[in-house]
């Protein structure tokens, strides 16, 4: 069983900085694009993040593009999702997600869609304070 377990969530001023963390359980995550979504209180899940599986494209969303970098380890078998300059409007509960597809070759601007991907985490909390 696949298992996605995000962690570095917490409480944060504006201007401050958090790193998230995707590990992953039953499965190598190194051939798998990864993505990470936002979902705030009331609101759809929105698109943050994505990097394909060699770690050789990202692509962000116009919102944090600049202030958030995506990036993975694979031989730790995680992927990382570094905030900066947070902002009152990133509060949300942060979600990762793995293809389940190994080595494809879509555009990552694909990867900005949930149905592209087959598994998710529980999600983390990331609260930023004005």
């Amino acid at each position: 069983q696949v298992q996605l377990a995000e962690s570095g969530g917490g409480l944060v001023q504006a201007g401050g900085s958090l790193r998230l963390s995707c590990t992953a359980s039953g499965r190598t995550l190194s051939n798998d694009a990864m993505g990470w979504f936002r979902q705030a209180p009331g609101k759809e899940r929105d698109f943050v993040a994505a990097i394909s599986w060699s770690g050789g494209s990202t692509y962000y969303a116009d919102s944090v593009k600049g202030r958030f970098t995506i990036s993975r380890d694979n031989a730790k078998n995680t992927v990382y999702l570094q905030m900066n300059s947070l902002k009152p409007e990133d509060t949300a509960v942060y979600y990762c997600a793995a293809e389940g597809r190994s080595r494809s070759r879509y555009p990552i601007t694909y990867y900005s869609t949930p149905r592209a991907y087959d598994y998710w985490g529980q999600g983390t909390q990331v609260t930023v304070s004005s």
